[in-house]
């Protein structure tokens, strides 16, 4: 019986789930073994099957494995083989706004009052923390996830 598809991918699985995906290409227990750093073959096999249930992998003529479907996982998004945070999804919203204020600035600087410029410096100024705070939070959800590999 196949399990629930909206099962949580976390800890271990995750990591030979990931392994997979950054692979690009079939691999075996021992090759997910010595990657993920799992204590022998079997513990390997076990998550590449748990993995091919849940419909993530599939399992090849040569029974190596290979990405079947991308999973997804909470508070991150995929940008081609690469998982990234979903709050630097949110920094590119920023920066783009950002730089769309700048620019409008630019072009109203010598036309407008003293009040629109503060208002506008302050507006950017809001944007630009908007901006750092959601990239150092992604940056601390991208290093929580790579302390899972470890």
């Amino acid at each position: 019986m196949t399990r629930n598809r909206t099962e949580e991918l976390e800890g271990t699985t995750l990591n030979v789930y990931l392994h997979v995906i950054k692979k690009g290409k079939p691999v075996g227990p021992r090759d997910v073994m010595k990657a993920v750093n799992l204590s022998s073959p079997s513990v390997a096999y076990r998550h590449l099957q748990k993995l091919e249930e849940l419909g993530y992998l599939q399992k090849n003529d040569y029974g190596e494995y290979i990405a079947k479907n991308k999973a997804r996982v909470k508070g991150y998004t995929w940008f081609g083989r690469r998982l990234i945070p979903a709050m630097w999804r949110y920094s590119f919203v920023f920066l783009a706004i950002l730089i769309v204020e700048t620019f409008v600035l630019a072009i109203h600087f010598h036309v407008e009052t003293y009040e629109f410029k503060v208002f506008f410096l302050l507006l950017m100024l809001i944007t630009g923390l908007a901006l750092t705070v959601f990239t150092v939070e992604g940056f601390l959800q991208n290093r929580r996830k790579q302390g899972i590999k470890d």
